[in-house]
């Protein structure tokens, strides 16, 4: 099986710069996308080339902001959109989708913004988040989760860890604390288990050159129930598919 995880930063956008025949190519069993920026309705007339998935989108309230989907070959025994908490479901940031062997969560975690403005709903929701996947994680399947989780984790994860370092989004300690405790509740970041020094990069800001320069953050994850991990062939980071400023990042197991 194949898992691709892609922030598309507009999945309409996406199509004018070839995502379908990026995705025809990928050839993955189940395609989990973040930032959509899209209703149910614009996905699936955006994915319509995409032949031969079952397509399970979440919008936001806002229009034309965030969104998460997956797309997968399997029909989905069950799908869940939002985490089941008041406050964290009008944005359209997680779908989870229950396959027969395996339960997969895409999610589009809340980036702290400008000045660090949503800092403090940020931790909120890393806290509701980690309570929802701790309580999937007790089903008898595993769970992968996967999308932008806003934040590189460890100095390896960014291209200039020391000046960003509690100063910028993306690498507050607080952000760091959030991944932490997934980790700590038994997930298991697949891409850093297998390449434990090896320094590669999943976002760039679309300022002065930044991909062209490799001067990045890796902040796209796939993270697996404790045990999975064992399972999984290979993690991988695509830098070389783009539409996008982040690239896709998968697994295969």
């Amino acid at each position: 099986m194949k898992l691709v995880s892609f922030n598309v930063n507009g999945i309409r956008a996406s199509v004018t710069k070839g995502l379908a025949d990026s995705l025809q190519k990928l050839n993955a069993d189940i395609i989990c996308f973040q930032e959509t920026k899209a209703t149910p309705e614009q996905v699936a007339e955006a994915l319509k080339g995409v032949n031969g998935y079952h397509v399970n989108a979440y919008g936001a309230e806002k229009l034309g902001y965030s969104g998460t989907a997956i797309a997968s070959k399997e029909k989905p025994v069950k799908v869940d959109f939002g985490i089941g908490m008041p406050g964290h479901d009008d944005e359209g940031r997680v779908v989870t989708a229950a396959f027969k062997e395996v339960v997969v969560v895409t999610v589009y975690t809340p980036n702290s913004g400008q000045e660090l403005k949503r800092l403090g709903y940020r931790q909120e929701w890393d806290a509701a988040f980690k309570e929802y996947v701790t309580e999937l994680s007790k089903q008898d399947k595993p769970v992968i989760i996967c999308g932008d989780l806003n934040v590189a984790h460890r100095d390896i994860d960014l291209a200039r860890p020391k000046p960003n370092y509690n100063k910028s989004a993306g690498y507050m300690q607080e952000e760091i604390d959030g991944l932490d405790a997934l980790i700590n509740a038994g997930f298991i970041d697949t891409y850093r288990h297998l390449h434990p020094e090896e320094v590669k990069y999943s976002w760039w800001s679309f300022r002065a050159g930044a991909r062209s320069k490799n001067i990045g953050w890796r902040i796209d994850y796939v993270l697996v129930s404790k045990g999975f991990e064992k399972k999984v062939k290979e993690a991988f980071i695509l830098n070389e598919v783009l539409g996008s400023d982040h690239c896709p990042v998968g697994i295969t197991w």
